[in-house]
């Protein structure tokens, strides 16, 4: 029993909670708001701030009668979000009369309230617009019909219609079951297709809009409230279909069931091939020398071309250059930024797939094509809800969980540059991180500096400046002509040199998310606070498991076991995502602008007369020859670079879809099953690439033979020591 304090002579403190529903089920999101009503003159027995208080009798139900408007005036106290049981509540209110409305609610009824000292008072709120579903079989052999028991089969399609209230008039947004289909005419019916007998639940969603007043005063902030519903079908087996005469019968591979993140999977590999020098040299070629041919190129990637020439415009007056004459180089790098940002990521629009292509793949992968296309199955069956997001606002399940460990950290909408008088904006996650990681691996970076792309760039840029290279300079005869738009390039470039990213940086980096290194005189007595020293044993160890797999999955008489491969992909995700700090969100898209530009550098046409490049030798990208005339004439390493360009695109491949899969939580190995036979060519042209450079054999079938944990850079150092031997 609610008392009042004898000592104090105060009124206790009250509660207002409420509850958010629409036939039975809970609101969430609803947003709710509570005034303070005061009158314009004190009444009888009582002041402004405690009006006509009774005796405190305990808990209480709202619902009183409203005061007439001519003598009370509202007084706004705060707002608050139903949760996912549609309640929330207004602590230490002082007693008196209060209103509640929600503003998710139209027409919004307000609920006024005699607040007692030191009572709990309840209000329900009926949203009112009574969501409901039908479902409906659509087969051949019957008419259209309401779905009973036993009537829906395996591959049989359903229509499935959200109603509510004014449903034909107020449009509002709602979620259809995964994998269903949305009506293009009528965005509240979907079709979707029963995947398999058995109980099967289709969970859907309609979300009320905010409706603020601006009369009412005050900051009332939120978003849509979300009514969520399950519908139940229990489909029966797809009748057996009897037949007779010959038959024929052969062993095949082992079948597989559809798993959702093939669709994440396909999208990295789209992306990664987008991110590649020739779609690269596309772009530049389209910005610079008039090439606007893009007939042959993926729908997603000619859009995508638009969004990277928008962007290269804003960039181009951003990134100022302290220095005369430098306007093209800043042209290539302001370019080479857009194209890289725009590619780096597979969440924004437009998404990475290409229906027709992304089918034969999965074709030619013997996986179980998922039901309708990989997109909406990426959008509606793989990426989660962004806790404390906006409805729609999802992200890949791994950020999701590293999302929910920071309930406490609001979502921040905007980088610190942007609306800086936004309150309540100065700390947060950053929304775009969440929502649209940039999906790139500095393995790429390492395997192309191991292959002496950059040692490269440094020796042209040093004999550029009249630098000679020992007693006789192979380069002596490198004269550019300032003729040339080469020559103002390089002149840039080498202004630029304080600005790009130095060997000592980026081989710490190495170190940090990989535990590899560099060697060198210019990289000697590293002192790395943090190194991922067991992520060569641990990803060779996978690649060996892997081998195994692929000899199992090969033999028809035999059910390949994927176990050992999904351990596996757990440690090795384990130890990228102690690595995934610091400088981990902006050195690879740096590291990966530097060298993209380094490579276009390279390819330009000027450069054949001064480095003696094999023309009947078919390097798949024009920069490789330069690289590996420029290796024969300084005496480097005889390894051609293509196989240092190969470990640097498998290589990425592989770990994007280890580091920023959910691996941790997989306890069936039907998704390591899967991703062995998705990445199967990746996998065996990395290990083929790296025993072509190290002469290190990777594909082990023998579980008792320990894997060759040894850094690459030693092991470079020791075949280009026997080379120099045998020279």
């Amino acid at each position: 029993m609610a008392t009042q304090s004898p000592a104090a002579g105060e009124l206790r403190p009250a509660s207002v909670r409420f509850h958010v529903q629409d036939e039975g089920r809970p609101v969430s999101g609803a947003s709710c708001s509570l005034y303070r009503l005061l009158p314009d003159e004190p009444e009888p027995g009582g002041s402004p701030g405690t009006p006509g208080i009774p005796t405190p009798t305990g808990r209480r139900r709202g619902g009183s009668q409203p005061p007439p408007s001519s003598s009370w005036s509202e007084q706004y106290i705060a707002t608050q979000t139903s949760g996912v049981d549609g309640r929330g509540a207004f602590h230490r209110q002082p007693p008196g009369r209060y209103v509640l409305r929600c503003h998710n609610q139209l027409p919004v009824e307000p609920v006024y309230l005699d607040v007692e000292p030191g009572c709990d008072h309840e209000a329900c709120i009926e949203l009112g617009l009574h969501v409901s579903a039908t479902t409906t079989l659509l087969r051949d052999d019957c008419p259209p019909n309401s779905l009973g028991m036993g009537l829906g089969r395996e591959g049989d399609v359903i229509e499935f219609r959200i109603d509510y209230t004014n449903s034909s008039t107020r449009l509002l947004q709602v979620q259809h079951p995964p994998r269903a289909r949305v009506d293009p005419g009528n965005p509240l019916v979907s079709h979707w297709t029963i995947p398999t007998a058995g109980l099967q639940e289709l969970r859907y969603a309609v979300y009320a809009p905010l409706i603020a007043d601006p009369d009412l005063g005050g900051p009332i902030p939120g978003g849509d409230a979300r009514i969520g519903g399950i519908t139940t079908i229990d489909a029966g087996e797809r009748p057996t279909q009897a037949v007779s005469g010959d038959l024929g019968v052969a062993l095949l591979r082992t079948g597989t069931a559809s798993s959702a993140d093939l669709s994440f999977w396909q999208g990295i590999l789209n992306s990664t091939e987008q991110m590649s020098f020739n779609s690269y040299l596309r772009f530049m070629n389209m910005l610079f020398c008039g090439d606007d041919d893009l007939t042959d190129l993926p729908d997603f990637e000619r859009e995508r071309f638009g969004q990277k020439r928008a962007l290269r415009e804003q960039l181009r007056f951003r990134r100022l250059l302290p220095f005369t004459d430098s306007d093209a180089y800043r042209a290539v790098k302001a370019a080479t930024e857009a194209f890289v940002m725009v590619n780096c990521g597979v969440l924004a629009p437009r998404r990475p797939f290409d229906e027709a292509r992304d089918q034969a793949y999965l074709k030619r992968r013997d996986l179980t094509l998922p039901i309708g296309p990989l997109e909406d199955v990426f959008t509606e069956d793989y990426l989660v809800q962004i806790l404390g997001g906006q409805p729609g606002d999802k992200t890949l399940p791994y950020l999701a969980v590293i999302r929910s460990k920071l309930p406490d950290i609001a979502i921040k909408l905007n980088p610190l540059d942007v609306d800086p008088e936004r309150l309540g904006q100065c700390t947060g996650i950053l929304q775009d991180k969440l929502a649209n990681p940039c999906m790139l691996e500095l393995i790429w970076s390492y395997w192309h500096e191991e292959g002496m792309l950059v040692q490269t760039m440094n020796s042209i840029a040093r004999r550029f400046q009249n630098v000679r290279s020992g007693e006789r300079d192979p380069l002596a005869n490198l004269e550019i002509d300032p003729l040339r738009p080469l020559n103002n390039v390089l002149w840039g470039y080498v202004q630029d040199e304080q600005h790009r990213l130095s060997i000592v940086r980026r081989n710490y980096e190495y170190d940090h998310h990989y535990g590899l290194r560099l060697e060198g005189k210019a990289v000697q007595r590293m002192q790395a606070a943090d190194s991922r020293s067991r992520f060569l044993e641990a990803f060779h160890n996978l690649l060996r498991y892997c081998t195994s797999f692929f000899k199992q999955d090969d033999d028809t008489t035999v059910k390949a076991d994927a176990f050992p491969v999904l351990n596996a992909l757990k440690e090795v995700h384990l130890i990228l995502s102690q690595g995934a700090h610091n400088q981990f969100g902006d050195l690879p898209s740096t590291a990966r602008i530097e060298m993209l530009m380094q490579q276009w550098m390279l390819a330009r046409p000027e450069f054949r007369e001064f480095l003696p490049t094999r023309i009947m030798t078919a390097y798949p990208e024009p920069w490789m020859d330069r690289v590996d005339a420029m290796k024969k004439v300084q005496g480097w390493t005889d390894t051609s670079v293509l196989h240092f360009r190969n470990l640097a695109i498998f290589g990425e491949q592989i770990l994007l879809s280890i580091r920023w899969g959910h691996w941790s939580d997989v306890q069936d190995p039907l998704q390591a099953f899967n991703w062995a036979r998705f990445f199967r060519p990746q996998i065996q042209g990395y290990s083929h690439a790296y025993r072509s450079v190290t002469g290190v054999e990777l594909a082990l079938e023998s579980p008792d033979v320990k894997v060759d944990a040894t850094l690459p850079s030693v092991l470079l150092q020791r075949r280009l020591a026997t080379q120099q031997r045998a020279a």
